[in-house]
């Protein structure tokens, strides 16, 4: 047995998959970025501070290290792990070809555990906690089932149809139909963190199988009552204040991708480098440690050659349906749920009452297992 072994009764619907990129694409790529110009020195991109964005010098390091990049190699490391791709019919007949990595335990008793990214994330920001339970277990005594699927628009998966508006809802009935067509339907934990972690909610919400939920985002848009900020720990204090710069400062791509989708869509799938700018200055700014060159080229690579980020900010359309209205409510209004009402296309009745108990819900925490540093966006409207 192996962790590829798929659980019994699984249908022809699944079949294994191959990351193998063309080299036609990986050359028109290494040509884009060549003949890709670098902005002339201004007083803005010259701070090295991040004060006023990317600067010029690192945009310029990391345009030669990628002509270097080898992304064979990182196809190699991914294609170690066992990765499928599951053709699952919708409700009303559109057709999703759902990609997904995944360790499979031949334990009776292992825990189906569904893990869940973001934007500007992917199942690679998984592949840490693939590894380490890989070294740490056997197929005979991993304690769980663990599946990363690439969410509906985002990198290996197809998008959601182009003839109508799509939200978390439907997301969190993909994945949660992934899960049934893998057995697991009537019992799994959801983990999720950014976009993933409100789709982690709403399957807590909208599904009995989905047991328990754990997110590593949660926004909450006012302090509780009765509570002051000297009952704050420093850390705590610090969370709130880098939060609040995020708020006020940070947010300009999210209202971009919210009120504009197409035109940003649009911009950034015109050149490499302007998807390296857009994207890289999220990875700097939001870890708490930078991760290496090598590893956001990886990610921008990957997106760039899947067409990912014209198809994947959708979502964000639903946290901030009046744009900066939004945000303003958010601080004016003690009642949290605009996160799920009041949306571009509003779900039915039944599904919208789970969103809201969705946003109410108090995320249950299992980690029996020690998870790798990972990079932490304190507050941040998901993708």
């Amino acid at each position: 047995m192996s962790f590829s072994t798929l659980p019994s009764g699984v249908n022809h619907a699944i079949k294994p998959f191959t990351l193998n990129t063309p080299a036609a694409e990986i050359e028109e790529l290494k040509t884009l970025i060549k003949h890709s110009r670098i902005a002339v020195p201004t007083f803005e991109n010259s701070q090295k501070d991040g004060k006023y964005g990317i600067d010029r010098e690192w945009m310029q390091n990391i345009k030669e290290k990628w002509l270097k990049f080898d992304w064979s190699k990182t196809e190699d490391r991914l294609n170690s792990f066992p990765h499928f791709k599951a053709s699952i019919t919708d409700d009303d007949g559109t057709k999703y070809d759902i990609h997904f990595a995944a360790l499979f335990s031949q334990k009776a008793d292992a825990v189906p555990l569904v893990m869940l990214h973001g934007w500007p994330g992917s199942f690679l920001e998984f592949i840490p906690i693939l590894q380490l339970l890989k070294d740490k277990h056997t197929p005979e005594t991993l304690p769980y089932h663990v599946i990363v699927p690439s969410l509906p628009g985002y990198t290996l998966s197809s998008g959601p149809p182009t003839s109508k508006d799509s939200g978390y809802w439907d997301i969190a009935r993909i994945v949660h139909r992934l899960m049934s067509m893998l057995g697991f339907g009537d019992g799994y934990v959801a983990q999720g963190g950014d976009l993933g972690s409100a789709v982690a909610r709403v399957m807590g919400a909208m599904y009995p199988g989905c047991k328990a939920v754990h997110v590593n985002l949660l926004i909450v848009a006012k302090a509780p009552p009765n509570t002051s900020e000297d009952d704050l720990t420093d850390s705590e204090k610090q969370g709130i204040a880098r939060g609040m710069e995020i708020f006020n400062l940070g947010l300009a791509y999210a209202l971009e991708h919210a009120t504009r989708p197409s035109t940003i869509g649009l911009v950034l799938a015109s050149n490499p480098m302007a998807l390296m700018a857009w994207i890289g200055e999220k990875f700097l700014q939001w870890s708490d440690v930078n991760p290496s060159d090598e590893t956001i080229i990886e990610f921008i690579t990957l997106y760039w050659l899947t067409n990912t980020m014209e198809r994947c900010i959708y979502p964000y359309r639903q946290d901030l349906p009046n744009g900066v209205g939004t945000l303003i409510s958010a601080l004016s209004s003690s009642n949290d749920a605009h996160r799920f009402q009041a949306t571009p296309s509003d779900p039915p009745p039944s599904q919208a009452q789970a969103q809201a108990q969705a946003q109410d819900a108090t995320p249950q925490t299992s980690t029996p297992e020690p998870e790798p540093n990972a990079k932490s966006k304190p507050l941040g409207f998901s993708a």
